[in-house]
């Protein structure tokens, strides 16, 4: 079982946290669920902090009243996405001081083994290009180094990743990730780097739209397995520290 869920927030007057408010906030959501963080390399939960026009002074941020935030919360795994399912935030969400409500909530559902019967074993006309929105800061591990760059190879190397992981049906390795580099480009893109702070440590990311392209002698299989990777980046997030708020993605 996969879920995406998003809530809608508001506040009745100005409400200020910390930039670096998300670890506080994805710790107490986790403690709702009854879910460990931080126990496994791959995780299985993806966590958008709050999303929306607020306004930065120093090291804090400012929440208003006239506007309306998102929070995303993904399970790609039964355990997970069922505590996720069954999470009731119609109280409120209260944390650091401050307290948000909670609107309406969507849920988008959905299992591997459906993601890959209509989007693989069923042949469908390939889709040659996949646009791609980044609503938090995605970076990638390079060795010590963090990567603030929309490398397609490095973005099917995270979502197989974690597919393999926890999907019953395998889909390939490494041979699969050199193919999917090489048959897949950048068309276009529109994005720029941006702070993410954990805690008392911070990461560079990069939000904004990003295009890819099949090119032009892509098996039409394996145009197929890219779709199913890109759609799939919607539950999972991208690149590093998923579960904590960063590599948001979302497709049209």
């Amino acid at each position: 079982m996969l879920i995406r869920s998003t809530w809608t927030l508001t506040v009745s007057e100005p409400m200020t946290l910390p930039r670096s408010y998300g670890l506080e906030l994805v710790k107490q959501l986790h403690h709702k669920l009854g879910l460990e963080i931080g126990g496994d390399i791959i995780p299985d939960t993806s966590f958008s902090t709050i999303r929306g026009r607020c306004w930065g002074a120093g090291d804090f941020i400012t929440f208003q009243p006239e506007e309306f935030y998102r929070l995303t919360f993904s399970g790609l795994q039964e355990k997970s996405s069922k505590a996720i399912a069954s999470l009731d935030l119609s109280d409120g969400l209260e944390f650091l001081g401050t307290k948000f409500s909670v609107g309406d909530r969507q849920d988008q559902i959905a299992s591997y083994e459906q993601l890959y019967t209509t989007l693989v074993a069923n042949e469908p006309e390939p889709i040659r290009e996949f646009q791609l929105q980044f609503t938090t800061p995605t970076a990638f591990a390079q060795q010590s180094i963090k990567l603030p760059l929309p490398v397609p190879g490095l973005m099917f190397r995270s979502w197989l990743k974690s597919w393999n992981n926890f999907a019953p049906i395998y889909l390939g390795g490494g041979e699969l990730i050199g193919y999917l580099a090489n048959a897949i480009a950048i068309k276009r893109h529109r994005i720029s780097t941006q702070l993410f702070r954990i805690g008392k440590d911070s990461a560079t990311g990069f939000v904004g739209e990003v295009t890819l392209k099949a090119l032009y002698k892509t098996d039409p299989l394996l145009a197929n397995v890219a779709n199913l990777l890109v759609q799939y980046a919607q539950f999972s997030g991208t690149g590093i520290k998923t579960r904590l708020g960063m590599g948001q993605t979302q497709t049209d």
